[in-house]
């Protein structure tokens, strides 16, 4: 479980490729219907979504796994239609256009527009920080928080994705998933130890999923970023299936399970039971 007493010596973030996007797009060789040049042209876009400076064909390379010839076709292609940009040192980097997709989803999305008034009345009652997040391949997504949430890590935002194994959210998902999944899960995922308070093995991992079944909420202590807490509790739609979840985030501050819980699980709860209401299955 996770230490509060002191602030862990903090690890930088993983530098390694992503869980290679390649490997991802080869397993479908022997698929005749599958355009192999749109994979790896999304493969791109994910790249550059998840660095905060600019890459060169060869850093997306080494991100995704992809040859850089085909790197830098996808990026010529990417540039021509206005969804990239290519500075002087030929660094690549997203160009606003891209927000039409996350747009059309957030917008369409049912889950998101029921829960934004209930994440601002939350937010606005315990003066703290809420968030939405669902779980998406071995990842969780960001897709709403509380308008009067404070300025908060990058890391933290909609649209962000985080591994699951490492986020309160993740932990309320994997911990409720079918037996067959979770265990696929835990199969192909890529652990990293990004503090020396991150569950980055399965042995690690599986005693806070079976906490997370008794109790009916997560909580992760230091797990991302040193002095950053969070509790989660699930998000049922109205045929009892597991869609997401809800997160209080502490930063800057250490609190422990028992006094994070007793704080803020009843209105977390509260709110996660009247979206859920709302949510056909």
């Amino acid at each position: 479980m996770p230490r509060n007493a002191t602030t862990p010596t903090h690890m930088p973030l993983a530098t390694e490729p992503d869980a290679q996007l390649a490997d991802q797009i080869r397993r479908f060789d022997d698929d005749p219907d599958f355009v192999t040049a749109l994979a790896r042209g999304l493969a791109v876009l994910l790249a550059l979504s998840d660095k905060r400076r600019r890459m060169s064909i060869a850093q997306v390379s080494h991100r995704t796994g992809i040859p850089r010839a085909a790197v830098r076709r996808s990026l010529h292609t990417l540039t021509a239609l206005g969804f990239v940009a290519v500075d002087e040192a030929r660094r690549f980097y997203l160009r606003p256009r891209v927000l039409s997709f996350s747009h059309g989803y957030l917008s369409a999305s049912p889950l998101v527009i029921l829960a934004q008034p209930i994440l601002d009345r939350l937010g606005e009652s315990l003066r703290e920080a809420v968030s939405l997040a669902t779980l998406d391949g071995d990842e969780i997504v960001y897709l709403a928080r509380s308008s009067s949430s404070r300025i908060m890590s990058p890391t933290l935002n909609v649209g962000r994705r985080l591994p699951a194994y490492c986020t309160s959210i993740g932990h309320v998902l994997l911990a409720h998933l079918p037996p067959e999944e979770l265990e696929e899960y835990l199969r192909h995922v890529r652990f990293h130890p990004y503090t020396a308070y991150t569950p980055a093995s399965r042995e690690s991992l599986l005693p806070l999923l079976d906490a997370v079944r008794e109790s009916g909420y997560a909580f992760a202590s230091q797990f991302m970023e040193p002095r950053l807490c969070t509790l989660a509790v699930p998000v049922r739609d109205a045929g009892g299936h597991y869609v997401a979840g809800i997160n209080l985030i502490l930063q800057g501050r250490l609190v422990s399970r028992e006094e994070m819980a007793e704080r803020y699980y009843q209105p977390l709860m509260q709110a996660a039971m009247d979206l859920g209401a709302s949510l056909l299955p």
